[in-house]
């Protein structure tokens, strides 16, 4: 099987006609992997503000998906506080929690969640620059360091796409692979991909609906995008990245 050949067969799922799925870590009773990264206890903690998205923002879902596109050129103005809120709710808030699972506002394969938001941010009100990880169970950011350099270091990262640092935030998505694993094996990295579709699709929307753009990136120096990130590239490394600003 050549390298095309290959690649074409982890699209399609007959992998899972392999799988003895008797064998998953799930089946043999080991506990679900934490649904979120720990947060170290001398950790810098900023609350996100909280709405009832339904009474502050007053917009036809139809006009968003028509209206929906990759916007690469953004102006130099903030973006708010509120607004980085309501984003980060629509793409990985939490409705509920049940022991190791939470069930969140976009889909998921098996409701295993294995994503992570990182946030390069350059311009959000009440924000200094450099990075920030959410906390959906808090629906809180953590700092992970400031950095007035980070933008340059974020357009290195992704080939030198100037829009990914000229933005007011970069989204940018890790996987922890084992959520996924944990319950599907070999069969669950397919389905990572197209949970990562989910994530950046309801961004797409909620920035239509705020007036604000974005445009998905998914080519990456991965190496140097996970040390941007400060993670170890293996049980976790970046999958997805998506700056946002105003057009």
């Amino acid at each position: 099987m050549n390298e095309i050949e290959r690649n074409r067969y982890f699209l399609k799922d007959s992998i899972r006609k392999r799988i003895d799925f008797s064998r998953t870590p799930q089946s043999m009773g080991v506990e679900a992997p934490p649904f979120e990264k720990p947060v170290p206890s001398d950790a810098e903690l900023i609350d996100l503000p909280v709405r009832d998205w339904a009474e502050v923002i007053d917009v036809n879902i139809v006009s968003c998906i028509r209206n929906r596109m990759s916007r690469r050129s953004y102006r130099d103005a903030p973006v708010s506080l509120e607004e980085l809120s309501f984003l980060l709710w629509a793409t990985q808030g939490i409705r509920m929690v049940s022991g190791n699972t939470a069930f969140r506002n976009v889909p998921s394969a098996g409701c295993r969640h294995t994503f992570e938001t990182y946030l390069a941010v350059f311009n959000v009100d009440g924000l200094d620059q450099g990075l920030y990880r959410y906390i959906p169970s808090t629906h809180r950011l953590m700092v992970e360091y400031r950095d007035e350099g980070l933008s340059e270091r974020i357009i290195e990262a992704s080939f030198h796409q100037r829009f990914t640092g000229e933005s007011a935030v970069t989204f940018i998505w890790t996987t922890v692979p084992y959520r996924m694993e944990w319950r599907y094996g070999l069969a669950a990295h397919r389905v990572i991909l197209m949970d990562a579709g989910h994530v950046c699709q309801n961004l797409y929307l909620a920035c239509e609906a705020i007036g604000v753009g974005t445009c998905a990136v998914g080519a990456y120096d991965q190496e140097y995008l996970d040390e941007v990130l400060g993670v170890d590239g293996d049980d976790e490394f970046a999958i997805y990245m998506a700056p946002v600003g105003r057009v």
